[in-house]
């Protein structure tokens, strides 16, 4: 896996000098993405409108752009871009976390993919849908191009737009707030869990790997925790904290050239054959098939 990009690098990299601020940026998508890119970690935030057709490896899936799509990229998660057409139009708008800080204060926007990246990040558009994401992009070109003193307050709004009009194209996933104990508690150990992740170098060691861990870092006696996770999710906890070492597993034996025995040290193993015996009960196979398969 390839080290953490970071904005100023991107920036480099492709030669882009008359950027006025790194915090946020907007650009015609044909400009600057043509060759593919290999399973990378960047620590800004990306939306991206594409019109050509690629394919993505988001959230350890492939996904196939053969239409218009609305694409939110998380710093959390690593992503493989690549293009399947000689044309890539489109636009990108890339934002460090510094320049959400209002938008962080806004309990519907927390249900976007911008703010939690365990969500499906992709969206393809019907015409109308493209029509409004299309002139959001646009209106942030001509912004970003002007004199106005409050351009960036104006870019903030224009971004937020953009998160709604995400948000409008879950219906079936409306924002809720949890009203029960049981709902906050399970909310608040998801976060927990999601939040060690992911791990960026091997010496970097997985904390909470138990029930009996969360229930501690949450303060609550570990079977009200399971009781609740259990009511909520119709999952132990147990269960959620495997699949989620599980698909870390995957994204580092896959896009990392990290021997296995620092796969495992970093994920709280002991002992790589601990590890070796998780995994294979959790996936049917040893984590070496897994590798293979990714070369």
């Amino acid at each position: 896996m390839k080290a953490i990009e970071s904005a100023e690098s991107f920036y480099r990299h492709r030669g882009i000098t008359h950027t006025a601020t790194n915090l946020f940026n907007v650009f015609d998508n044909g400009e600057y993405c043509t060759e593919p890119l290999l399973y990378i970690r960047r620590d800004f935030y990306k939306i991206s409108l594409l019109l050509g057709k690629c394919k993505l490896n988001l959230h350890d899936k492939e996904i196939q752009i053969d239409k218009p799509a609305l694409v939110f990229y998380h710093p959390q998660l690593p992503f493989s871009w690549t293009p399947l057409s000689p044309e890539q139009p489109g636009y990108f708008c890339m934002f460090k976390k510094e320049f959400l800080i209002e938008l962080q204060k806004n309990s519907s926007l927390q249900q976007s993919p911008l703010f939690r990246p365990e969500k499906n990040g992709v969206f393809f558009l019907n015409k109308e849908q493209l029509k409004n994401v299309r002139d959001i992009f646009r209106s942030m070109l001509r912004d970003i191009d002007s004199d106005y003193a409050f351009k960036y307050d104006l870019l903030r709004s224009r971004l937020q737009l953009l998160i709604h009009e995400s948000l409008k194209m879950e219906p079936d996933a409306p924002f809720s707030k949890s009203n029960t104990a049981a709902e906050r508690i399970t909310a608040s150990f998801l976060e927990l869990l999601e939040r060690q992740f992911p791990i960026d170098t091997p010496e970097r060691i997985l904390k909470l790997r138990s029930a009996s861990d969360f229930a501690n870092a949450l303060s609550v006696h570990v079977n009200h925790l399971n009781n609740a996770v259990k009511k909520s999710t119709g999952k132990p906890t147990s269960v959620h904290i495997s699949e989620r070492i599980v698909t870390e597993a995957d994204s580092l034996l896959k896009h990392s050239d990290w021997p296995v025995a620092d796969i495992a040290y970093s994920l709280g193993f002991e002992y790589p054959n601990y590890f070796y015996n998780f995994y294979k009960k959790q996936t049917g196979h040893a984590p070496g098939i897994t590798r293979q398969q990714a070369l």
